[in-house]
């Protein structure tokens, strides 16, 4: 939609049973329908493609390049290149975004940040193992 130059093709699937606790790094195409319990994280470039749908839950932050939105996710959300919040789309965490496509009944309950192209949107931080 309107210029998305985002690889259509899905590459793996999380299916309606499936619970993932820990993060999950991809790359291509990934469609959520299950939960992930952990951040959610596409490789570095414009061509990944994160699809979560209305029966999928994330608990954890999410950064990829496009994303499509129909599910819920609670927690901080990145993306570098487009994010399309669908009708039954919800968002509890802030926003950093370079385009922004929300239909109606789509919301976000945090706060929307634009990124400008020049901006960086997309890092990836590294967690310092902690000793007990």
């Amino acid at each position: 939609m309107f210029g998305r130059n985002a690889k259509s093709e899905i590459d793996s699937l999380i299916g309606i049973s499936a619970r993932i606790e820990g993060d999950l790094c991809f790359s291509g195409g990934l469609r959520i329908d299950g939960e992930v319990h952990g951040n959610v994280i596409a490789a570095e470039g414009p061509d990944h493609l994160l699809i979560v749908s209305e029966h999928a839950r994330i608990e954890g932050e999410v950064r990829c390049a496009n994303l499509v939105v129909n599910g819920y996710i609670a927690g901080t959300v990145y993306a570098s290149e487009l994010l399309e919040l669908q009708p039954k789309g919800r968002i509890v965490g802030n926003v950093h975004y370079k385009l922004l496509e929300m239909h109606g009944g789509g919301s976000v309950t945090g706060t929307l940040t634009h990124q400008e192209g020049g901006e960086p949107v997309f890092h990836l931080a590294v967690a310092e193992a902690s000793g007990a």
